[in-house]
């Protein structure tokens, strides 16, 4: 029997969709919800579920960006949409009565489609959670005839709650949009159940270079190869300037010769292009009713069944990091950071984070002359057990303080296990540092978070054993990896390490992955370090790693390789100079 899987938990309205498809593909398969929806696409990817479902597009909250950035990112593809019509009703515990109700719990948009229903509750108030399960839940757990919950009629029977009100929605056509997702590769073949839909659609993500009609011709192409368009929308593309990126939604298949050669062209025509896949498009109106019943999920994500072993991609001890995998390389998407072939990114910060107003003073200084992303370290791995060790859980909130108030992505490292859940829930992206590259329970761990990782080359390692530890990340289901040089240790004495410039053109030529230098461990001497920038650059990194302190003399760790704010001016005003170079191999 396989695993089906959905953001929530018994109740959400991604379930009742999740068990309408089985029922309808005459799939056996148990569901099971887990807390995320970037844990949901984890799952997919690392074969440890077989399918999923995830919402696209709401009727008040239009798209749901999150849900196309994480199909851009994981190894999932799109299989089938649904359109599934949301009656919300209020339910509460037995013996209420709707005059009795003071809080309403709900998800944010079923909040805004039940405007009118809500404003009529003069004496209550609504409180927003995760999802209409989990505000159906805690309802029965507080028991209170004053607390309700917005969800379907089937979380009722579920929680054995009352309904007190029904159809409250402002628009009794209110619907939401979901695609049932699976593993892009695996055991699994084109289509889950049923035959190929007479009417497909394709989803793309792209981005265009910042001149006027840039948008105009690649929408042209696809009108030109007589292709419908069904959506278009755009977000801004953080650290590009005034750059967005578009996302588009079209009838046709990958397989039509139309939409094939259209998407070759379109890629020449755009500065970066994802293509999502092709999904059996849902035809006539939206389907389903909150009445359903929905069988009780699993309790937990099981670990990988051997019975269905990852498929080989390529013939390599490292078929998920080869390049042959992904001969485009792969692109990384944080936040609105990209990072990958075509882009040179510059992530700053200081070694360890120290107080509150040091890392807001670099968060502002680095983001103001260039650099994309923060970096800083909450716990310090230090060779003395009398050195500095970090501020801990307090450094890990100063640094999501200092990356919003800044806009910056954030970057510290994990040490332990036990760290990278809440550290998952508070920075963007997670390293793994030299003297952790090959803790092999540590790389699974992050794997599973889901989490964008920075694996950082241990002091002796080769880079046979550097993309090992990748490929233990990207085994769980995590594909979004950047690789970083950051020296190695030799017989010279001179420089705090050997840094190892010849490591970034063989990583690529052998792998899929970002390849990033860090200088400032490299050689340990900060007046050394801008050379080192300019030749990192030169032999094709996607970008640095760097440390900048606002008073290098007084850092608490790394005080000889810290740059000055001036420092980092120059090295940015170096780079400027230096084109990205064109760097393939066959």
């Amino acid at each position: 029997m396989g695993i089906a899987v959905y953001q929530g938990v018994d109740g959400a309205y991604s379930q009742l969709v999740l068990e309408h498809f089985i029922r309808e593909r005459g799939i056996s398969a148990n569901t099971l919800g887990v807390p995320s929806y970037r844990e949901l696409v984890t799952a997919l990817s690392s074969l440890r579920a077989d399918f999923g479902v995830i919402p696209i597009e709401n009727a008040i909250g239009g798209t749901v960006r999150e849900a196309y950035d994480l199909l851009g990112e994981f190894d999932v593809a799109p299989v089938a949409e649904v359109l599934w019509r949301t009656d919300h009703r209020l339910l509460g515990v037995r013996g209420a009565t709707l005059r009795d109700v003071r809080e309403v719990l709900a998800h944010p948009l079923v909040i805004a489609e039940c405007g009118k229903f809500l404003s009529g509750l003069e004496k209550a108030r609504a409180i927003p959670c995760e999802d209409t399960g989990v505000a159906a839940r805690e309802v029965a757990r507080g028991g209170s005839p004053e607390v309700a919950a917005l969800a379907p009629a089937s979380a009722a029977a579920i929680y054995d709650l009352v309904e007190l009100a029904g159809h409250c929605a402002d628009h009794p056509a209110t619907y939401s949009r979901f695609l049932i997702v699976r593993p892009r590769h695996g055991a699994h073949g084109e289509e889950i159940g049923g035959e190929r839909a007479l009417r497909r659609k394709t989803s793309i993500i792209f981005s265009v270079e910042e001149r006027t009609g840039s948008l105009a011709r690649c929408l042209g192409i696809l009108a030109e190869a007589g292709i419908n368009g069904d959506k278009l929308e755009s977000k801004p593309y953080l650290g590009h300037g005034a750059e967005r990126i578009f996302y588009v939604d079209f009838d046709g298949d990958v397989r039509d010769e139309n939409v094939r050669r259209a998407l070759v062209e379109l890629r020449g025509a755009c500065k970066t292009l994802a293509v999502l896949g092709s999904y059996d498009a849902h035809v006539g109106e939206p389907v389903g009713t909150s009445d359903a019943a929905v069988r009780p999920s699993l309790e937990r994500v099981p670990e990988r069944r051997s019975v269905e072993p990852i498929v080989p991609l390529v013939e390599s001890p490292f078929p998920r990091v080869a390049l042959p995998t992904k001969p485009g390389g792969t692109v990384l998407r944080v936040g609105n950071v990209r990072i990958g072939d075509g882009e040179f990114v510059i992530i700053a910060g200081p070694c360890s984070i120290e107080s509150r107003e040091q890392i807001l003073e670099t968060a502002r200084e680095v983001q103001a002359r260039g650099a994309v992303m923060l970096r800083g370290g909450a716990f310090k791995p230090r060779t003395s057990p009398y050195a500095f060790q970090g501020l801990g859980w307090e450094g890990v909130t100063l640094l999501a303080e200092a990356g919003r108030a800044s806009g910056l992505p954030t970057v510290s490292e994990v040490m332990t296990t036990d760290q990278v859940a809440r550290m998952a829930e508070h920075v963007d992206v997670l390293q793994i540092g030299a003297r952790n590259m090959q803790n092999f329970d540590l790389l699974k761990a992050v794997g599973r978070a889901g989490r964008p990782v920075l694996l950082k080359r241990g002091l002796s390692a080769t880079l046979d054993e550097l993309l090992a530890a990748a490929e233990y990340v990207l085994a769980e289901g995590n594909p979004n990896v950047m690789l970083c040089e950051r020296g190695i240790r030799t017989f010279e004495p001179t420089t705090r390490n050997t840094l190892d410039l010849s490591a970034v053109p063989v990583l690529r030529e052998r792998s899929h992955l970002p390849v990033l230098v860090d200088p400032s461990h490299g050689v340990g001497v900060r007046r050394w370090i801008r050379p080192l920038c300019r030749a990192a650059k030169a032999v094709g990194a996607h970008g640095l790693l760097v440390e900048v302190h606002p008073n290098p003399a007084e850092a608490k760790s790394d005080k000889e390789q810290a740059l000055t704010f001036e420092d980092f001016s120059a090295i940015v005003a170096d780079l400027e100079r230096i084109p990205v170079p064109d760097v393939t191999f066959a």
